[in-house]
This record gives structure tokens, sequence and C-alpha cells, in this order.
């Protein structure tokens, strides 16, 4: 056998040990059943979120064979929604009065669909009721909107607005604004557009407890709540069931930190986001991904009473990850180690290549990965009455010689 060989095989042997080594830095493992194909896909499981890093970086994808340990690549994707929002070039071709209110005529510079109109007063405090109509000829105008209110409040204490228009898809050559109010409104610009959302996928994960608490000392109530375990959300929603008009200063927060004191526990949190509470939106409130078990409502509610919320539900986007399999081997998902770092694979450039149709893999369940027994060093004599008994051999030696010089000198 050359050297060249011998270096080969003691490369291999290196890898291989490394791998294996490696793998076992990690603290849980996941089976891959019926890698069959070069690319699969497999849902990340909920509940591997609370027992990796938050930016999931120590994700790895290993495989067995008979003598060696390999890494398969992989690509971790959010499945978020995809927003795509088109503006339409218009004119505004007339500004008169009539027997409804004000009206605004928008042209269209070409046939478009569209399904959103976002309106722009000079006014900064007002509470309109407006109708939207469409028309091909501006002699036949057809409803779209009809009683829509839009509001806007701002003082020294609430900047709020809302004058977006949103309804069903249409094509018409012109569009027609009727503000039913005594005054002429200022209006300063307009955008026209079409407004798609698509390609999203939702998990929604189960609240295992829900408080909610008012505080009148201070105007609030705070909602507590508890998810069956750590997930990523991105989604919050807040159901309301008052049928007067309401507008709540919001804050989203979650549980990121706890210390234990002789009084009990004190729990920190992080805000996610601010928003506002209100009688007219929808109340579903979209966030960054964030990873979390606990989180913290609390609605601002001033001088006013407080409001009965119903529930709230929390949503996340699916993670799904594609991984590329070049051998034959048992493969395993394997999680859990807060010291290594992101992966850099050649894949995440060439991510356009990645096929489009791909079989799903089968997730196995949770196993904790085990550590080797670190061996200790037991000392030499476990029992004190050894170690005393060696000192006074050798102090009764030491004696011997110190009489056996004396006497000799």
């Amino acid at each position: 056998m050359t050297l060249t060989t011998r270096l080969f095989i003691g490369f291999l042997i290196g890898c291989s040990t490394f791998c294996t080594a490696q793998m076992a830095t990690y603290n849980y493992k996941r089976t891959l059943d019926d890698v069959t194909d070069e690319w699969h896909k497999l849902k990340l499981p909920d509940d591997v979120f609370g027992k990796v890093k938050s930016d999931l970086s120590d994700l790895r994808i290993y495989g067995i064979t008979v003598n060696d340990t390999i890494e398969a690549p992989y690509l971790l994707q959010i499945l978020s929604d995809h927003v795509i929002h088109k503006t339409k070039p218009f004119n505004i071709i007339n500004k008169t009065k009539g027997d409804k209110g004000y009206y605004f005529t928008f042209q269209l510079n070409s046939e478009a669909t569209i399904n959103q109109i976002n309106l722009n007063f000079k006014e900064q405090n007002f509470d309109w009721k407006i109708e939207l109509q469409g028309s091909q000829n501006q002699q036949e105008w057809f409803t779209l909107l009809e009683d829509y209110r839009i509001l806007s409040i701002r003082n020294e204490t609430t900047d709020y607005k809302f004058t977006k228009l949103v309804f069903p898809d249409a094509k018409y050559s012109f569009f027609r604004l009727i503000v039913k109010h005594n005054e002429q409104p200022e209006l300063v610009s307009a955008q026209l557009s079409k407004h798609e959302i698509s390609g999203g996928s939702f998990v929604e994960h189960h609240i295992k407890k829900f408080e909610t608490n008012d505080v009148k000392t201070i105007k609030t109530t705070e909602i507590n709540l508890e998810l069956d375990q750590t997930v990523s959300m991105s989604q919050i929603h807040v159901d309301v069931s008052n049928t007067f008009d309401y507008y709540r200063p919001l804050k989203i927060e979650y549980r990121n930190d706890s210390v234990k004191t002789e009084k009990g526990w004190n729990y920190y949190y992080k805000t996610i986001t601010n928003a506002t509470l209100n009688s007219l939106e929808s109340n579903s409130f979209n966030v960054d991904n964030t990873i979390a078990k606990h989180l913290k409502l609390t609605i601002y509610n001033s001088d006013n009473q407080p409001l009965s919320i119903d529930g709230v539900s929390v949503k996340g986007y699916e993670y799904q990850v594609i991984a590329r399999f070049t051998e034959p081997a048992d493969y395993m998902l394997v999680y859990g180690n807060s010291s290594t770092r992101r992966p850099n694979y050649d894949i995440a450039r060439f991510e356009t290549k990645v096929p489009k149709d791909l079989r799903a893999l089968k997730v196995g369940k949770e196993q904790e990965i085990l550590k080797p027994e670190e061996q200790t060093v037991k000392p030499l004599f476990e029992n004190s009455y050894w170690l005393w008994g060696i000192i006074g051999v050798v102090i009764l030696i030491l004696g011997g010689f110190t009489l056996k010089m004396l006497k000799k000198s």
C-alpha cells in the first residue's frame, strides 16, 4: 500500500469520525423514512421550535452508512404569503357636488382590474361615509361599496387613519367616489391598485391557557396566553364581541426571559408589535416570525369601558425543508446545538434548479441523542485512612534515616 493510499484512507476515516462526533454534539434526532429520490421535502414539526436556536441555524440532516456518516444539504423555506401589489395609472377628471355629497371621478389610462383604492385627504380629523361606483361609459353606474366608513383621528394621544377601500375585483374604465359630507373634502392624492395574496400556508396553534384581566388603576386590559408548546407565530387575531365603535391602542409581547426569586417568578417580555384594535378592520395582525410559547396583549382603554374579548387565535407559517440526497443511507434530522453556526451549502446558490414537484418525507418521532459517558479519573485512594496510613509510614522511614544520620555524626 502506497503512502498516498494510506493518507487517503486516513482522511476518510478522519472525516467519518468527525461527522459522527459532530452529530453527538446535538441533542435530538428524528428519522426520515423512505428516502428514494435525489430531492425530497419535509414539513418541520411544530415541537422542534422549542429546542432549536431562534434562527434555526442548528438544523442538520445526517445519513448513516455502513462505514461513514454523511451530511445532506438542505434549504429552509418559510411558506409565507406572496404579495403582489400593482398600482394602475389614472386621472381625476371630475370633482363636483351632487345630491349625495361630493363626487370624484377617476379614469384609468388602460383597461385593468383593481380591488383597492387608497385615499389621502388634507383633513386630519373626519368620520365619513362613502360610496364607490364603477362604469364603462359614465352613463350607467354600478355600486361597488355603499355606506363604507373612512376615518382619521389625529390629536396629542392618537394618530390613526383608515382610508383604504377594499372591494371585489372590478374592471371598469371609470370609478366614482362619493363622499357623503356637507363640506368640500380636499383629496390630496389617491392610489388605485390590484392587491393579490397567494401561496401562504398557515398552521393554527392551539392555546392551552387564556386569561384576561382588567387593570382599573392603569385603565388597561391584559390578555395572557400560553400555547401548548413553543412555536413560530406570524399572525394574531383578536375576536372582539362588542358591536359599538371602538379604537384602542394595542401592544403585543412575548415572554423572552424569566427569573426565580424568593417571592416567585419574574417574567420579562419583549414587544412584537404595536397596533390598533378597532371596529373598522378585522383585528388580524401580521407580525414578524416570532418563536415563543407565552404571549401578553395589552389593550389601552383610556377612559372607555373595557372591551369584551371572545378569544384570540394564533397562526404561524409552515416551515418546509428541501433536501438533496446523493447516497443511500439511514437519514435523520438532528437539532439542538446552541454553539453551532449556520451551514453554508452550495444548493443555496442554485435554488432555481430545485425540482418543483417533490415527494414529502415522513418525519419520525423525536429521540434524544445519548451522549457518551465521560470517564472520570478516580483518585488513587478513595478512603482517607489509606492516605493517613501512607503518610505515617513515610514519617517513620524519614525518622529512621534521621536517627541513623545523627548516630553517625
